[in-house]
Formats: C-alpha cells, structure tokens, sequence
C-alpha cells in the first residue's frame, strides 16, 4: 500500500518528465509515418495498453493498427509480419520483459521494424533487439500504464500530424 501511495505521489512528476521529453517521440513519428501497418504487441497489462495504443493511433492518424498478445503470435497472427512492418512492442512489466523481448525477435527475423516502450531497468536488454527504444521510469506494475500510455497518445499525435490530419475531429 505505502509503495503504491508513494508511487501516486511521485506520477505527476513522472508524467511531466515525459511531456518534456517528446521531441524523442516526435521524431520516431517522423521516421515512421509512412507506414500503413503498424502492429503493437504486450503481455499482461502492457497488452491492455497495446489495445489503448492501437486505438488511438487508428483514431487520429487513419493508419491500421491491431493489437496482439505477445504470446499468441505463433498462431496466425506472424503471418501478417512481412518485411518493412513497424511493431511497436510494450516490455514495461518487469517479470514479462524477457518472454517479450523472444516475440521482438520473433517479429525482427520476419524483416520487421520495432519501436520498444520499456522501464529504464529494461532498457539495456531492449535496446539489444529494438530498432528504437522509449524508456519510462519504473515504478510498482499497478501505476506503470498511467506513465505508458503518454508516449503511445503522443506518438499517435505526432504520427497523425506529420500525414495532416485533423487531429481535433477525428
């Protein structure tokens, strides 16, 4: 309970820490907002934000964007990664990291570009099978997605910017 508290304490700060920073995810928009398929995938609750990140990046930027569970790629799902796909792969839960970082391979020996989301505590792994890496403070798993979902809305931003949107009336 006290970590969890202190964790709600600390968020506003972590959160602002990010808004600061999205010139990182601006960029990574404009590397990739030619892509007209764009898969995330995640276990556990970064599967959950998997399904909140495909949705808003469909939402605003008219792209096709699915969400998959990580574990589930082998059953059909693979198939749709062909060569020059962007995968955008969620690892920010700390005892899953490892099993995810196996689909990113996965994904990557099918010609697959990958934008990983991680915990700074992941980063290093991450950054060995990832194209690009966006890192966010870690912190207790319950409160991880409220620090998660600010690069995913703002790289959808940005995405649906750079290919003109209207992104105020989607």
């Amino acid at each position: 309970y006290s970590e969890i508290v202190s964790g709600l304490e600390r968020l506003p700060v972590k959160m602002q820490a990010l808004l600061d920073d999205q010139a990182s995810i601006q960029k990574l928009a404009y590397l990739y907002f030619n892509c007209e398929d764009i898969f995330f995938i995640g276990r556990n609750i970064d599967y959950a934000m998997s399904l909140e990140g495909s949705l808003k990046l469909k939402e605003i930027s008219y792209i096709h964007s699915d969400a998959y569970a990580a574990g589930e790629l082998k059953h059909g799902t693979i198939s749709l990664v062909v060569d020059g796909t962007l995968v955008i792969a969620l690892a920010t839960c700390p005892r899953l990291v490892e099993k995810t970082l196996s689909n990113v391979q996965e994904v990557r020996a099918r010609g697959a570009r990958v934008i990983a989301l991680t915990t700074s505590t992941s980063r290093e792994a991450v950054e060995a099978v990832a194209d690009n890496v966006i890192t966010i403070e870690g912190m207790n798993d319950v409160l991880l997605p409220s620090l998660s979902v600010i690069p995913l809305q703002l790289f959808a931003y940005y995405m649906a910017l750079y290919r003109g949107c209207d992104i105020d009336k989607p």
